[in-house]
């Protein structure tokens, strides 16, 4: 079992409880627009394949006070990330942020937290001199009003780029928010979504994922699932088995805006999300906005940014 944390968008935090929740995670503290929760690496990989809201999944390193460069060092010498790397593997301190704290200068800290890792690497390997040239395990930290949390990051790239969005429009809105939107609405299989200013068509692909139990994760990697110390078949497994929750329903969706180019690009991400066939675009302003006349009886829910 790990002390595990997810950061995800404010407002959000009950959607991101839930989900952790249904992962099987366990001990969940909520903060503002972050979860803390145990759980095993089962929970590690469900939660990347199939969280709609969180930003990623971490294991946190550790957690202590950061007042002055000699703290930092400190407590970063005190994080087992030998535990997880292997003496070649890298660990590179690769993002990081403070807020509200006396240090502020980020390379700084990145130099001295990876400075600590690496004394405490060299002391538990046994070694003068580190590869770094196998697995990478980035470490991230949150420097926040002079205490520091630590982590490793399981994600890769962020849980928001689903894939299927390689271009957008003007003022597009992230995946998660869209997903946190579409889940905050309570949208359901019978209900009909309209977005009467779609543009690319975000809010509807993820509402349709939500309908048809499509995991955001499930067609992209991981940079966790390659790590030495992880178990493949626990990643290939919860892959799998999110494959065969996806639900055959006969779900309808409508979009329209009145730029005709966000309405091809939204048919373009929606093909590439696997959900074009559920949603019908047009471009129509919305002075001439009327409802569909399909399914007179559907519950009607327009979800817009």
């Amino acid at each position: 079992m790990y002390r595990l944390t997810a950061p995800c968008l404010f407002g959000l935090e009950k959607t991101l409880s839930f989900e952790i929740k249904r992962a099987g995670g366990a001990n969940i503290a909520m903060k503002d627009g972050r979860a803390f929760f145990d759980g095993g690496e089962s929970v590690i990989a469900k939660m990347n394949i199939t969280s709609s809201v969180a930003e990623r999944v971490q294991i946190v390193l550790g957690e202590f006070n950061a007042s002055d460069f000699d703290e930092i060092f400190e407590g970063a010498k005190n994080a087992p990330i030998e535990e997880f790397a292997g003496k070649d593997d890298a660990f590179p301190v690769a993002k990081g942020h403070s807020l509200s704290s006396k240090i502020t200068s980020i390379p700084a800290i990145q130099k001295t937290v990876k400075k600590a890792l690496a004394e405490r690497m060299k002391k538990k390997h046994g070694a003068a001199v580190l590869p770094e040239s196998k697995d990478t395990l980035p470490v991230h930290f949150l420097l926040q009003k002079d205490v520091m949390l630590l982590t490793l990051d399981t994600t890769g790239a962020s849980l928001h780029k689903r894939g299927y969005r390689s271009r957008s429009g003007e003022a597009p809105i992230r995946e998660t928010l869209a997903a946190g939107m579409a889940d905050l609405a309570h949208v359901r299989s019978s209900d009909l979504v309209l977005d009467p200013f779609c543009g690319s068509g975000t809010i509807l692909i993820e509402a349709a994922m939500k309908q048809l139990n499509i995991a955001p994760g499930m067609n992209r990697s991981f940079i966790a699932s390659q790590w030495d110390c992880f178990h493949k078949e626990i990643w290939e497994r919860e892959f799998r088995e999110a494959k065969e929750r996806v639900k055959n329903e006969n779900v309808v969706l409508f979009g329209s805006d009145k730029d005709g180019e966000a309405v091809k690009l939204a048919e373009e991400n929606a093909w590439k999300a696997e959900v074009n066939k559920y949603i019908r675009f047009e471009k129509r302003d919305i002075k001439d906005f009327e409802y569909p006349k399909t399914s007179p009886n559907a519950p009607v829910k327009i979800i817009t940014n």
